[in-house]
């Protein structure tokens, strides 16, 4: 007895019957898929690259508009003053203020301050090194004590004879101080500042009449 044949629906024929080509409508939204993905991409890398031009002129701008800070001496506060026919003694607070205009805090070093008559050193103190906080200034009050022995034997001697008898007297402050302003926890730059301030003192009251600074 022989066997009719029968078709086997799970034959690799059979399959490959069942497989039917795929749609014009589904290769479009493939392609569409793809081209989305493409401008997915395309404008992070956009965003990334406008980010990254941010950043770089931001910074740019607020490093070229950096500012010196400033090395002032205020009016003295004057505590002791006592005056001779050519010779003087003197104590008082020098109160230093360092200004920062900065976006980032000005860290300073140790800096000394001279006080002279004319072109002759009486003394210096010593600014310690710390640092003024961004837009901000820095107060430093320091006792300072002068007298004229340096002067003895010199031509300034007359001239301050003569100044002393008018009811007045005339110093001098001057310092450099060297630092960085810090931006952004980051990036540094060096920053230099330099005093440079004449004041006169009347002599009976024993008070600043005039104070300027370079």
């Amino acid at each position: 007895m022989g066997e009719g044949y029968h078709s086997n629906p799970t034959s690799p024929l059979a399959l490959a019957a069942n497989d039917h080509p795929r749609s014009d409508q589904e290769c479009l939204y493939d392609k569409k898929a793809k081209r989305r993905k493409r401008m997915k991409w395309a404008m992070y890398i956009a965003i990334f690259a406008v980010f990254q031009v941010t950043v770089i002129l931001v910074f740019a701008l607020v490093v070229m508009r950096l500012h010196g800070p400033k090395f002032r001496v205020a009016p003295l506060r004057i505590q002791s003053l006592t005056t001779r026919a050519q010779s003087f003694d003197v104590s008082f607070i020098g109160s230093m203020r360092i200004k920062n205009a900065n976006l980032g805090p000005y860290k300073y070093d140790a800096t000394s301050v001279t006080f002279s008559y004319g072109w002759v050193a009486l003394g210096q103190v010593t600014v310690p090194k710390s640092k003024a906080n961004f837009k901000s200034t820095k107060k430093v009050d320091l006792p300072v004590t002068l007298n004229s022995d340096a002067l003895a034997g010199t031509a300034l001697n007359a001239s301050l004879s003569n100044e002393l008898s008018s009811g007045s007297l005339t110093l001098s402050s001057s310092g450099k101080m060297e630092g960085k302003v810090e931006l952004l926890l980051i990036f540094k730059k060096k920053k230099c500042t330099d005093m440079n301030c004449t004041m006169t003192i009347a002599v009976s009251t024993r008070t600043v009449q005039f104070l300027a600074c370079k």
